[in-house]
């Protein structure tokens, strides 16, 4: 499977964030959370919806242990800071180079699809990963674990030459 090489530009989110690892994965509580407060953020772009991963190094995926924590955001697109609701964050994603896969499937599936981003594709490709936040982006096809869900999984990457 090819993505598509797209340059996001500078992101402004706003949301809810949570510490976590894949053993204790509360995904799903965050998201129960964030879902009926989301329409308290004001100046939202569109209706997508941003599943954020910050890692706090790119070793995170070199030895790879279920254990290791992460920092998980809910979150929607805005225009400006301005008005943060209460228990709410922002999140500035910079500017940069992604690999956009395309995925329709059970969230059970989304993690074989992501090993095969990290352990296939971008070792065979002319990019490497870079350091700076992973998402999925669930738009209008996306449905909560069913078969015909459609979202896109966003990887932060640059070619292998840079530094």
């Amino acid at each position: 499977m090819n993505p598509s090489i797209k340059t996001l530009p500078d992101t402004k989110l706003i949301g809810m964030r949570i510490q976590m690892n894949f053993i204790a994965n509360k995904t799903q509580a965050l998201w129960q959370k964030f879902m009926p407060r989301r329409k308290e953020i004001e100046g939202s772009v569109f209706d997508e919806l941003y599943s954020v991963e910050i890692y706090s190094n790119l070793s995170y995926f070199e030895s790879f242990n279920p254990a290791s924590e992460f920092e998980k955001w809910a979150a929607v697109k805005v225009e400006d800071f301005e008005i943060i609701p209460e228990e709410m964050e922002k999140l500035f994603i910079p500017a940069g180079l992604y690999a956009v896969f395309p995925f329709k499937g059970l969230d059970s599936d989304a993690p074989k699809m992501y090993q095969y981003i990290i352990e296939s594709w971008i070792p065979e490709s002319i990019y490497e990963l870079d350091h700076r936040p992973h998402f999925a982006l669930m738009g209008d096809n996306y449905k909560n674990n069913d078969p015909d869900s459609e979202e896109e999984f966003w990887v932060p990457i640059k070619h292998k030459s840079d530094d």
